[in-house]
């Protein structure tokens, strides 16, 4: 069915736009009449053949369409989805209503754009898993994959609740793990700011002034010197390496060897690196343990998981681990033999293998790791809050006595 926007102005004379689905834009404007609704505008949203969604005649919506779905789905907001979706389907909401309602909820025209073709590919006879990995910039294969274990089991609101635990676990580590590198990343660019504000319009000033009077600068003002006159004379080119710096730096991640590298060298930091190793870990034992939980192969979600892991080192693992099962063996195996998990890890997916319990072990360890996470966490931003103040104290510091050391010098002389 078409999906139209509108534009339009309610009976108090307040404007009103949205999407609805309607045949015709007669039935459109005739259903929006009914919900007195003097309609303006209204426009067609097509889905041309590759895919892309257009606003017909309109080459502005045209330019938005091509850029969103470079825009994943906030996570917090796919999370609300799916728990309320859950709540309604376990009250025994038909599933086409449900999505109806879901609709009417959604916090935004794109989300609310996607719902309404799930909605209508659900109503035309596809499955829910189907219609959902049509849109794998919302739902990816880790979400569409655990939708269709739990349609095939009969069980689809317990794995939509079991999902919507997933990502709010999800959210909340990517949370704790931001929460712990923004302390020191406030500091780097307040600290460099006002080094650089120091540098480029204070000191040069208060060095003219010195250096009129005359007599030999000390070493520290003469480095001092030289930095601010490279500062003064060259701070555009800075500019422009550091952001030559963030392109290449985004084109190399894009690449496979260049992800791995970069993803390899983030866990060997000597402060974050350990941080990163145990997000990781705990990301693959959720995810992992949600699969299994929701009735999906080992093999399968071990696949799922290889996509679906944001490491580049922790997918090349999964992939071996997968091959090695291929071959016979088991997960603990090749799990030990890999330096990304601890032996622990290895030792208890080998008790959770024989005793058959491996999906509760994956979640205990997934709990055991965020509590790890924690602790990391603020151990971190206590090593890192006296060490950041010390180092700007540094800067500043040094600043203050390459001038002071020459007013005192011709004091002296005087």
């Amino acid at each position: 069915m078409p999906i139209f926007q509108y534009r339009g102005l309610s009976e108090s004379g307040q404007t009103k736009t949205g999407i609805l689905d309607a045949d015709s834009p007669r039935e459109a404007r005739l259903r929006l009449r009914r919900d007195n609704i003097h309609v303006t505008s209204i426009e067609l949203l097509e889905k041309p053949a590759d895919g892309k969604r257009k606003i017909a005649g309109s080459s502005k919506g045209l330019r938005l369409s091509l850029r969103l779905p470079r825009r994943r789905i906030p996570l917090n907001v796919l999370s609300n989805f799916t728990r309320q979706f859950a709540t309604l389907l376990r009250a025994g909401t038909p599933l086409a209503e449900a999505l109806q309602v879901m609709i009417q909820q959604s916090p935004s025209r794109r989300f609310e754009a996607i719902v309404r073709d799930v909605r209508e590919r659900v109503t035309g006879g596809d499955s829910l898993a189907d219609a959902l990995a049509n849109h794998p910039r919302a739902f990816n294969d880790l979400y569409a994959n655990m939708v269709r274990a739990g349609e095939a089991s009969g069980h689809l609101d317990e794995v939509l609740a079991r999902i919507g635990q997933f990502l709010q676990k999800q959210g909340r580590l990517r949370n704790k793990v931001a929460s712990a590198l923004m302390y020191p990343i406030i500091m780097v660019c307040v600290g460099t700011l006002v080094v650089a504000v120091l540098m480029r319009f204070v000191v040069p000033k208060i060095l003219k002034l010195v250096a009129a009077k005359g007599g030999t600068l000390p070493l520290p003002t003469r480095l001092l010197k030289a930095s601010s006159e490279f500062l003064t004379q060259y701070w555009l080119l800075l500019a422009i390496a550091v952001a030559a710096w963030f392109v290449l730096l985004g084109a190399v991640r894009r690449t496979d060897k260049g992800r791995y590298f970069l993803d390899r060298l983030r866990l060997s930091l000597p402060i974050f690196g350990d941080l990163f190793r145990k997000q990781a870990v705990s990301r693959f034992s959720v995810t992992l343990a949600t699969l299994l939980k929701s009735g999906v192969p080992v093999l399968q979600a071990l696949k799922i998981v290889q996509q679906v892991v944001d490491n580049a080192v922790m997918s090349e693992i999964v992939g071996v681990i997968h091959d090695r099962i291929l071959e016979g063996t088991d997960i603990s195996t090749p799990m030990r033999k890999s330096r990304l998990f601890p032996p622990v890890v290895g030792h208890m997916i080998a008790v959770g293998e024989q005793s058959g319990q491996l999906e509760e072990i994956l979640g205990q360890l997934a709990d055991s790791y965020d509590e790890e996470i924690d602790i990391s966490t603020q151990r971190m931003t206590a090593i890192l809050e006296p060490v950041m103040i010390l180092a700007i104290a540094c800067i500043v510091a040094f600043i203050v006595l390459s001038v002071v050391l020459p007013m005192l010098q011709l004091g002296q002389f005087k």
